[in-house]
């Protein structure tokens, strides 16, 4: 018999760790290639992970509620034959199983060849039981900080953790700014980084509670979603700009095709598609808005990936990436928009189908609002809001003079970074959206 160690995998390329929620399977089960041994949490996805060799689970080495760094070795499985995974020869599968993500272990190499002998050691533990993952022990190590100095620092990661950016972010103010006492929990992870040094949380107004309030913990999504919103305001500053479309043709093209799509595909034919098709239209007209900010410099990105917010059973909030959104067609986009809203409300997505967005759509109008003003998802630095389609009495030019008539019309509003978009280019795409709708062709093939 061989022993193989199973490792926490690489889950996307800016996740380096993850929490380990739930065990499927105990010490001494019998297990099979590809079947799901643990449930995980990161910053993004809960996700289950699978074994990539079949055996017996021998050892469980990571407890429930343990944070893991990628790579780092979770259970031992017992094998049939083969060679043992402390040989050289562990087989392909578990060398891709326990290979982290490139950029992680280039940071954790460099950061332990740096740190010198002067550095203070930082237990994974403190006394107070916060825990430090090994990167942050790291700079801390490189930078000289002290476990009573590092206590001090405010972290927004699980339980009051402090994460990468919390550190970097002290050190960047150190020496200008008092050291803060240690946060309450919270699971709001870093939002991507190169950001700006993060100034100090602004205090809470203090809240009455009375016998009769009922008090309602966050989750961990929600959590994350409200560090994630309040990151992204305090970084970008926000500028939205407003359009109303007639979406006539739209309604058109949409009632006169749905069933046969229901019929040919199982599924929906919603706005959703169509928006996405008006949206990537638009960035390849103004790809200026496809960008991201690196400190000082501007990065146009070469992909078209739209995210699209899907709201959960739960009423939190999720937000799907369709890589490559100007690849599909219609009918493509169509049945991808429905394959990853229905994941996202099973709770089935993966993590990498959560990142990697350069613009986000979000249809508040499936809720019956007109409009709204929507928070940029970081590091992009654009988002549209799409409002309710409602019937109106609208003015129409024709060559026999102008009639009113009955139009669908739909308000757009799109929030965009004001430190790279300037409110012409901002105004622009989101009118070039709305022209592309307006002049939807109802004779369009689905």
């Amino acid at each position: 018999m061989a022993t193989v160690e199973m490792v926490m995998p690489k889950m996307g390329e800016s996740i380096m760790e993850a929490t380990v929620l739930t065990w499927l399977k105990k010490e001494g089960d019998t297990i099979e290639e590809d079947e799901s041994v643990l449930e995980v949490a990161t910053d993004k996805v809960d996700t289950e992970v699978p074994a990539l060799e079949a055996g017996v689970l021998k050892q469980i080495l990571v407890q429930e509620g343990d944070v893991v760094a990628v790579g780092k070795p979770i259970a031992i499985i017992e094998t049939e034959g083969g060679a043992s995974a402390d040989s050289d020869n562990t087989g392909e599968k578990s060398e891709k199983q326990q290979s982290p993500a490139p950029a992680t272990a280039t940071a954790e190499t460099s950061l332990s060849s740096s740190a010198g002998n002067n550095g203070h050691d930082i237990a994974a533990r403190s006394e107070s039981g916060r825990f430090y993952s090994p990167l942050v022990r790291n700079i801390a190590k490189e930078e000289n900080i002290a476990m009573d100095e590092l206590e001090g620092i405010s972290g927004t990661g699980k339980d009051g953790r402090v994460t990468k950016k919390d550190i970097l972010s002290y050190l960047d103010n150190r020496g200008s700014a008092p050291v803060q006492a240690p946060s309450q929990p919270s699971s709001a992870q870093a939002a991507p980084s190169p950001q700006p040094a993060a100034q100090p949380a602004p205090q809470g107004v203090p809240v009455s509670i009375s016998g009769d309030d009922e008090i309602i913990e966050m989750d961990r999504m929600r959590k994350m979603i409200a560090g994630r919103m309040v990151d992204s305001k305090r970084i970008s500053p926000h500028v939205t700009s407003f359009v109303e479309a007639d979406m006539t043709s739209v309604v058109q093209w949409r009632n006169k095709h749905k069933n046969t799509f229901k019929e040919q595909e199982n599924g929906n034919l919603t706005f959703t598609p169509i928006f996405i098709e008006a949206v990537v239209k638009a960035i390849k007209d103004y790809p200026m808005i496809n960008v991201q900010v690196d400190g000082d410099r501007i990065i146009k990105k070469k992909h078209i990936n739209i995210g699209m917010a899907v709201a959960l059973p739960s009423g939190n909030l999720i937000v799907p990436v369709i890589k490559d959104a100007d690849q599909l067609n219609i009918r493509g986009l169509a049945n991808k928009v429905n394959d990853l809203a229905r994941r996202a409300r099973d709770g089935k997505l993966k993590a990498e189908e959560l990142e990697g967005g350069t613009f986000t759509i979000s249809n508040v109008g499936s809720f019956g609002n007109v409009m709204g003003t929507p928070i940029i998802m970081q590091p992009q630095v654009g988002i549209l809001a799409l409002g309710a389609i409602v019937k109106k009495p609208a003015v129409l030019e024709t060559p026999q003079g102008d009639v009113i008539a009955i139009r669908h019309k739909m308000f757009l509003s799109h929030s965009y970074d004001h430190r790279v978009v300037d409110g012409s280019l901002g105004g622009m795409v989101v009118r070039r959206v709305a022209d592309y709708l307006e002049k939807w062709d109802v004779k369009k093939d689905l």
